[in-house]
């Protein structure tokens, strides 16, 4: 018998944006299988087993939680400490497997058969199953829809009234699409919450001005947030004239998003409080976890968020914002709020994040969501990545990185979401020096900076060294679109700026085509006879905008460039005015 395959152990986001835990299957689950089959209507047992069984008797209960992890597996998926689905298959002497699911009838339509299959899959292609077949009843649309959906090709007959369905395993692109596509709407769902609550409690929203839970609770009513606020304060009857409750489980009306700015050794009761209410989403704004070696209280966190189905920001952050005028929701203890527009950013670190909002303010540089995520225990980039692609606010992509949660899916999704959004990044850590300083600022274990440019590299992303050139970067984009090439033309009426530039743009692997006689000739014919048209078109000192206009109409008009970069030297007391 194969060991147990504990990386087939894990939790997973399904359609709707809940999180539940899938494992293997193991001996001691008899009394979950049994209480799993008591909760089954009589038609998911007549679609499971053919018939409508009063109960599972013992010798069948001890056959399906006995597997051997290779030939015979299975996996439950739990949600409340309930057994809710299962799946399982057992090969066949022809290097095939039958292939069989049963999910609870109050969660069905959740995509938990789906997730399911995508993970039995991958575990028999291990084992060298080359196929799935399964016996489908025609009523049975749902487990039939799943099937279909996988992107797997489907060969189908009907036989004794029902379906054989058999499909080979290989990982073909229609597979690997459909696997994609329901990862990045699962994911996008779980996320929603977070940005597009209808009401937000905020735990330790404090009496204090300049506190931290003051100061939250105050951006959120200062900026008009569309839908109900509630503080949570024990020993406080108001906050900002808000009546106050006790507890998150005191609060009368259901809460989506909570905030909690409490001491870390309280943040764990809170979640409870939050998981019980029913909150989707929470932000762990309370440091002391991973960041100072609290590895084990950051475990304990994480699992009893997703326990609980909620997904998480932070901890150890400074919260997250959205500008657009159905939500106008400043959840964070930042002095500033930056204007509306369509560049979406993520920050991993919290005091940088306040500096970048200022200098989005400061530089009228739109924003149209902001995390700062912290220690990223939970929400990382790449669940930012599946959100922001099709998110219509959004249409430039910034990043903050001190360290990657998971490298492979980032580069995945990027280069995916790239073809759609630019991404830009400054990726810091690049030295020892900075690795230690990151490890110790948000618990971030450093990636070789080698490594890291590989990646960028394969994934599309643009990388930058300073925060000032991200936001350059990130203010083009935002307002120019996406060159089609790498063929650059310059314009200028200075020659040194110009050869700065230029070997600036060949050294990043940009080129700078010469022109066409009948380009360069047309642009001189505009010019004064000193001027140059080779690329850059040097104009000298002395052109003025009547010879701007008319070089850079011919330069776009013409075809030949991707982007034309225009230098303007002052040359007068005039010009500088």
């Amino acid at each position: 018998m194969a060991s147990y395959p504990s990386e087939f152990e894990l939790d997973v986001v399904i359609r709707d944006g809940d999180v539940v835990h899938v494992r293997p299957i193991r001996p001691d689950d008899n009394d979950l299988l049994v209480d799993f089959f008591d909760r089954l209507g009589p038609q998911s047992r007549f679609f499971r087993f053919f018939e409508v069984l009063e109960s599972l008797p013992p010798e069948q209960v001890e056959h399906f939680t006995h597997v051997d992890y290779e030939d015979r597996m299975a996996l439950i998926v739990l949600a409340d400490d309930k057994m809710v689905a299962v799946g399982r298959y057992d090969r066949d002497e022809q290097g095939a497997a039958t292939v069989a699911f049963a999910v609870a009838d109050d969660h069905q339509g959740r995509g938990i058969g789906t997730s399911l299959l995508q993970l039995l899959t991958a575990h028999a292609r291990q084992n060298g199953i080359r196929a799935f077949q399964a016996k489908v009843l025609p009523e049975n649309t749902r487990i039939l829809r799943v099937l279909r959906n996988a992107g797997y090709e489907l060969n189908r007959t009907l036989e004794d009234g029902k379906f054989e369905v058999g499909f080979p395993l290989a990982y073909t692109e229609g597979a690997r699409g459909a696997a994609e596509e329901q990862e990045k709407r699962a994911v996008a769902a779980s996320i929603l919450p977070l940005f597009f609550p209808e009401s937000i409690a905020v735990v330790g929203a404090s009496t204090r001005p300049g506190s931290i839970g003051n100061t939250l609770m105050a951006n959120l009513m200062s900026e008009g947030f569309r839908g109900a606020v509630y503080p949570v304060n024990p020993t406080a009857k108001v906050v900002h004239s808000v009546r106050a409750y006790p507890s998150v489980t005191d609060i009368p009306d259901d809460v989506d998003l909570a905030f909690i700015v409490v001491p870390s050794r309280f943040v764990m009761d809170v979640v409870h409080e939050c998981g019980r209410k029913g909150v989707r989403g929470i932000v762990v704004i309370s440091a002391g976890f991973g960041e100072i070696g609290n590895d084990d209280l950051e475990s304990e966190l994480l699992e009893a968020v997703r326990s609980y189905g909620m997904r998480m920001v932070g901890p150890n952050c400074m919260g997250l914002l959205n500008t657009a005028s159905s939500t106008s929701m400043n959840g964070t203890f930042a002095p500033v709020y930056p204007p509306a527009g369509n560049i979406a950013m993520s920050s991993q670190s919290g005091a940088l994040g306040i500096a970048i909002l200022e200098f989005a303010r400061q530089n009228h540089l739109g924003i149209s969501q902001f995390v700062s995520v912290g220690n990223k225990a939970d929400v990382v980039g790449s669940d930012l990545l599946s959100f922001w692609e099709d998110d219509p606010q959004t249409d430039v992509i910034l990043f903050y990185l001190e360290s990657f949660g998971t490298p492979r899916r980032f580069t995945r999704l990027a280069r995916r979401v790239a073809r759609k959004k630019p991404i830009v990044a400054v990726k810091s850590s690049r030295t020892k020096s900075g690795s230690r300083a990151a490890s110790s600022h948000t618990g971030a274990l450093a990636s070789l900076d080698t490594a890291v440019d590989a990646l960028f590299e394969h994934s599309g992303v643009i990388r930058v060294d300073t925060l000032e050139v991200l936001f350059g970067v990130g203010s083009v984009l935002a307002h120019q679109p996406v060159p089609k090439g790498r063929r650059v033309g310059i314009l200028t009426n200075a020659g040194g700026p110009a050869i700065l530039a230029a070997d600036a743009l060949e050294s990043r692997g940009l080129v700078l085509p010469a022109l066409s006689e009948a380009v360069s000739a047309r642009i001189a014919a505009a010019l004064p006879p000193e001027a140059s048209t080779a690329n850059p078109v040097d104009m000298i000192a002395g052109a003025g905008a009547d010879q701007y206009r008319a070089a850079l109409d011919e330069m776009v008009r013409s075809g030949e460039f991707d982007i034309v970069l225009v230098i303007y030297v002052p040359t007068s007391e005039e010009g500088v005015s």
